[in-house]
């Protein structure tokens, strides 16, 4: 068993720390990056890119290691440094957007909110306001999220499926009027035919996705990628293992969603219960 290893002592950025944590036990270990993916059930090519620092995975994984490599917590503690660090998280992003504007078809999953591409700028207003955001940079913000919901409407628009968790619909808006402005903009998009809407109840129980945004990118090429989200940070996920595994989760999701047209049903049953704001 290797000697765990202190968690200071070489790199100060995050994710390369967590790269040279994973190089190290491994070459200690004696392992083949194939070795250690038949050991584990990974793709080899999944470990290549976090030694490398290409991707950090999952949190999963992490745990995987830690216990393949007899460090227990060590490496789930590197991981949650790396997630959590904000100068990898715009990289990230940054990098999801880009692919975000080649997609030819996107697939979506909301847990509490809903998906850029389907706000109101009074929505969109309202939630970077509540992240702390104010003045020119938050003017800033809501036009270019305005901005990305063009893509929707172009001449060849990709095909976008959301799926929203019925919490996202029970999280109004402050401004009721602001919020019925939402609701009928996302009964409108639903019908699109490049749009489709669903709706999990939440009598539906509990699923692999009840706390992961998730989104789908499917590239010109073929490939698909992932981008998903927790509270906290957010993981663009390439490997072909991964993203396959995320996508049977997201079957099993659409499985228990209301149908488009049930969905739609469903959000307009919630548009009329809005109040209406009082005659003046």
């Amino acid at each position: 068993m290797p000697p765990r290893s202190v968690v200071t002592g070489r790199s100060t950025d995050p994710r390369r720390r967590f790269a040279e944590e994973l190089r190290l036990l491994r070459t200690q270990r004696g392992e083949s990056l194939r070795q250690l993916g038949k050991a584990l059930g990974w793709d080899a090519s999944l470990f290549g890119k976090m030694e490398r620092g290409q991707t950090i995975g999952s949190p999963e994984v992490a745990e995987a290691l830690d216990q393949h490599y007899g460090t227990p917590g060590l490496l789930l503690a590197l991981w949650e440094l790396a997630a959590a660090d904000p100068t990898q998280f715009k990289e990230r992003y940054r990098r999801y957007m880009s692919l975000e504007s080649e997609a030819v078809s996107l697939w979506h999953y909301a847990v509490a909110l809903l998906p850029g591409l389907l706000q109101t700028e009074g929505y969109a207003r309202a939630l970077l306001s509540a992240g702390g955001l104010t003045g020119d940079a938050l003017t800033r913000q809501v036009d270019a999220r305005i901005a990305r919901c063009e893509v929707l409407h172009a001449d060849n628009a990709p095909q976008f499926r959301t799926i929203l968790s019925e919490g996202v619909l029970r999280t109004p808006l402050a401004d009721t009027s602001e919020w019925r402005k939402q609701l009928e903009h996302l009964v409108a998009m639903g019908e699109r035919t490049n749009v489709a809407v669903q709706v999990v109840r939440h009598d539906a129980g509990l699923h692999a996705l009840t706390n992961t945004h998730t989104m789908f990118l499917r590239l010109p090429g073929g490939s698909t990628v992932a981008w998903v989200e927790t509270g906290y940070s957010g993981e663009l996920v390439q490997e072909s293992a991964s993203v396959e595994r995320l996508q049977h989760a997201y079957d099993a999701v659409r499985d228990l969603a209301l149908s488009p047209a049930d969905s739609r049903k469903f959000i307009i049953q919630t548009l009329e219960e809005v109040p209406c704001e009082p005659s003046t």
